[in-house]
């Protein structure tokens, strides 16, 4: 019994004496350290013989020039073609179809008559109002005659130049509704597939068959209402069809809705494409088929007629065209505190204390953007054609005058770029 009391006693001392052991080291005082510029840690007291002071941290960046590129300022949409007249044929008057006067799909003439209707009763009754005015203009000229030579009362007169009237006006009643039993085309143009066949009857107002004039067409489409002061007639507008792949028309803003949508917030723009199938090269011309150009003018005339409406339009309205724009990539924009900043990569100012190898150090330079297109942004303000900026490893560079080494992808990091080291040296 002794012997395992003496056991547990051993182990509780055994355990205290190397808890105090262990504390004791890790809280004994050392001396303090630096580190060196290759990472190595020396005691202040033995490290006689090492630098004392830390080399300032050389950081590997990826750079660009600023370059000038052709931007364009425009909004992208969606829309819709459709026929400047456009057309669904009906009828004024019920009646039975006797003729249909035109092929489907085919092409037909502003006053052809493309459906007639029975009109056997409307003619005599045209043939009866003639006869009733014959009369009249008879009895007029009877009673003129009498009244001249005081036989009859002008009174009379009068009531035979009024039956006249009427008999005229019964007249033009007669040939109106006759005329209405044909329905005509009212413009030049293509008709679609017939509705109705010869023999059926149909009430005023039925659908009959639709008219379009395909020679000039319409894109309607919106914009969001931050547009709404930019968009203006007489803009080019640049529409791509999903149904026609590798070609690209172009078209003018014609008319701006002077209201809002007040439910979407967009405003309705319509554009007008016209002289389809002609090469556009240059604004004005409509149509640009990117594929190769059979040159036959025949050819080029069907091109035209392969806008239809309904069709899906990709519509970009181009407000204005900057041929000299500075622009850098979008990586090297760097926000901060709602501005937009730059770091140019510049000369080390005189007198500075940098490692033998660094010839560059950073500069933070406050921009204002413009235009953003395909991963590109235009600089306004804050940059010069020809300045060198960082692209890639901002957030090594903590302050202005950081020292830097220019790298590339697949490149030693020890290798500048050579393009940069002559624009900088100019600066110095």
């Amino acid at each position: 019994m002794a012997s395992k009391f003496t056991f547990a006693a051993v182990a509780v001392l055994g355990i205290a004496i190397s808890g105090g052991a262990a504390w004791w080291l890790q809280s004994r005082p050392q001396g303090p350290t630096q580190i060196t510029a290759n990472g190595d840690s020396s005691s202040a007291n033995g490290g006689a013989g090492k630098a004392v002071g830390a080399a300032p941290r050389v950081a590997g960046v990826e750079v660009t020039k600023v370059e000038t590129s052709t931007l364009r300022d425009d909004a992208q949409a969606v829309g819709s073609l459709r026929a400047r007249q456009s057309v669904m044929l009906r009828p004024e008057l019920v009646g039975r179809i006797t003729a249909l006067n035109f092929k489907d799909g085919g092409p037909v003439r502003k006053g052809q008559i493309l459906v007639q209707f029975d009109d056997l009763l409307q003619q005599a009754e045209l043939q009866q109002m003639q006869a009733q005015l014959a009369i009249a203009q008879a009895s007029f000229k009877r009673t003129q005659e009498l009244v001249a030579q005081n036989f009859m009362a002008q009174q009379t007169l009068d009531t035979s130049a009024a039956n006249l009237k009427v008999a005229q006006a019964q007249l033009a009643l007669s040939q109106a509704r006759l005329s209405r039993m044909a329905v005509r085309a009212p413009f030049d143009g293509t008709v679609g597939i017939r509705l109705v066949n010869v023999g059926d009857y149909v009430k005023d107002g039925a659908d009959l068959v639709a008219l379009e004039d395909t020679r000039q067409m319409l894109v309607d489409y919106r914009l969001p209402e931050r547009f709404g002061g930019k968009v203006k007639p007489g803009q080019s507008v640049e529409i791509a069809l999903d149904a026609l792949p590798g070609r690209s028309f172009n078209a003018v803003v014609e008319a701006v809705e002077p209201l809002m949508d007040a439910n979407g917030r967009s405003v309705a723009v319509r554009a007008v494409i016209s002289g389809a199938g002609k090469p556009a090269d240059k604004p004005g011309n409509q149509v640009v088929d990117k594929s190769s150009k059979s040159g036959n003018k025949a050819d080029d005339k069907k091109a035209g007629q392969v806008l239809r409406s309904g069709m899906f339009a990709r519509v970009a309205t181009l407000f204005s065209v900057n041929d000299a724009a500075l622009v850098v990539p979008e990586e090297a924009i760097v926000p901060q505190g709602g501005k937009q900043f730059v770091i140019k990569v510049v000369a080390p100012v005189a007198g500075a204390t940098l490692p033998a190898d660094v010839k560059f150090v950073s500069l933070r330079q406050e921009v204002k953007l413009g235009v953003r297109r395909s991963g590109k942004v235009e600089i306004v303000d804050g940059v010069a054609l020809g300045d060198t900026v960082v692209v890639a490893g901002q957030q090594r560079l903590q302050k202005d005058g950081s020292p830097l080494r220019i790298v590339e992808l697949g490149k030693p990091a020890g290798k500048t770029a050579a393009p940069v080291a002559p624009a900088l040296a100019a600066s110095r």
